[in-house]
């Protein structure tokens, strides 16, 4: 049955983007190179080896989480008593994602976790994450998302925000001194 409405065999989808598309599939091939990386040391070193660096990456990462968890909330304190704001590249961040990779059972993982508490490693990662991230803020387009961003980046010294609304009117459109104008809050 048709409803006479026409229809197109194409719908217009938008295209979905890199990291979408290839991002299951990463994660497919690190999970699968993970469990045979065990596989492996499990075969060469045993089975109770491989259970124990499985639990020594758990305690180690949560200990490294607690840690860096603590010291971000001292530095948040010590900041706000003296009235200022934290600082940055203090490397809390990073340090809680390594703790992180350490909790996350796997060789690569683990590898990885003990990279990120490297302090040259950190800055290098932390150095390149700024970089993307404003040159991503400088090319995003009005109205979007990283506009948002930059809009709430920019701001008066004393923090105050004024809410308003800009009405540009051309000359002959103005009222005159006898017609009543339409109210500024709705």
């Amino acid at each position: 049955m048709t409803t006479g409405a026409p229809t197109t065999p194409y719908t217009d989808r938008p295209r979905r983007s890199r990291l979408r598309r290839y991002l299951p599939l990463g994660l497919a091939g690190w999970l699968v190179l993970e469990i045979w990386l065990l596989t492996l040391v499990a075969g060469a070193a045993g089975g109770m080896t491989v259970f124990l660096l499985l639990v020594a990456g758990v305690v180690a990462g949560s200990v490294v989480i607690k840690r860096a968890g603590r010291r971000a909330f001292q530095n948040l304190n010590e900041a706000l008593q003296q009235g200022g704001s934290p600082k940055r590249g203090e490397g809390n961040g990073l340090t809680m994602l390594g703790g992180l990779l350490l909790i996350i059972p796997g060789m690569i993982s683990d590898v990885l976790g003990l990279l990120l508490l490297l302090p040259p490693v950190q800055k290098a990662v932390s150095r390149l994450a700024e970089n993307t991230f404003e040159k991503r803020l400088r090319a995003a387009a009005p109205g979007s998302l990283g506009d948002a961003f930059q809009q709430a980046r920019m701001h008066r010294p004393d923090g105050k925000v004024v809410q308003g609304e800009v009405i540009h009117e051309d000359r002959a459109d103005r009222p005159g001194p006898d017609e009543q104008r339409p109210p500024l809050t709705r």
